[in-house]
């Protein structure tokens, strides 16, 4: 028998999503799930999501990197997730869900969705550069002329170089003149540029409030996909209420090796 799948999308950021409420996925394979997720002989995506029964809450949600590991948490694959559960019928409006890093609300506005990301403290500043886990760990940096920068070459570099194989996702940024901020992202577990990363952008606002570049609650992110919304409350060096918002759209369903 194939396997059921549904292909979505977040602001260029794409996902397998599968159904697996009765837990029949063979989540243990490795090449499998990598298969599914390469471009050319494959589905294609940024990577792999299982929605699961949750003993509690509405659904739990299990990410697996492109290169068919299991993943830290991915903000655009969560508001992906709300999306195939409203679509599956499962949520309404309104929705609270399981993942790595622990307990999520979300919200189904019109076309946008509305995920509550987890705490951040412990921020670490450097000259030109801020670190901090968002559920996935980010280095964010600024530079210039961003359109012509070499994300995939420059951001292996620091991914492996500065955080060693574990590694870490690596955002470059540029500010915009209306306020705003341009980001490209280097993805660990993808290792390549990715049209958006939700916990990257969601990483790239606080980054951008905690160093003073700008004193707004509610910090709009342009990617090369498409614009997301960060909204937090700070307290001292810690933000708390941390909202991501953005389109999550679904693109097609099909059978794998049917």
């Amino acid at each position: 028998m194939g396997i059921s799948f549904f292909k979505y999308q977040g602001t260029g950021n794409d996902f397998i999503m599968i159904d697996d409420r009765s837990a029949s996925f063979p989540r243990e394979d490795n090449a499998l799930v990598a298969s599914l997720c390469e471009r050319r002989s494959g589905i294609g995506a940024d990577g792999l999501i299982l929605l699961e029964k949750d003993a509690s809450l509405d659904f739990r949600m299990t990410y697996f990197n492109a290169d068919g590991y299991p993943g830290s948490m991915c903000g655009n694959g969560a508001r992906c997730i709300v999306a195939f559960a409203r679509d599956l019928g499962i949520v309404g409006e309104t929705c609270s869900f399981n993942a790595v890093d622990g307990v999520h609300v979300a919200s189904i506005i019109g076309e946008d969705i509305r995920v509550r990301m987890q705490d951040v403290t412990g921020i670490k500043e450097k000259p030109q550069t801020v670190f901090l886990n968002t559920g996935s760990p980010h280095h964010v940096q600024m530079t210039t002329g961003l359109s012509e920068y070499d994300v995939k070459k420059e951001g292996a570099k620091i991914r492996y170089g500065l955080y060693g194989e574990s590694g870490a996702n690596i955002n470059f940024v540029e500010p915009q003149e209306d306020g705003s901020f341009f980001v490209r992202t280097y993805e660990r577990g993808v290792e390549d540029e990715t049209h958006s990363c939700g916990t990257g952008v969601t990483a790239v606002a606080i980054a951008m409030n905690y160093i003073g570049k700008t004193d707004a609650m509610e910090v709009a992110v342009n990617t090369p996909g498409g614009r997301l919304k960060v909204s937090f409350r700070k307290e001292g060096n810690d933000y708390h209420e941390i909202f991501l918002s953005g389109p999550a759209m679904y693109v097609f369903k099909g059978e794998w090796g049917c």
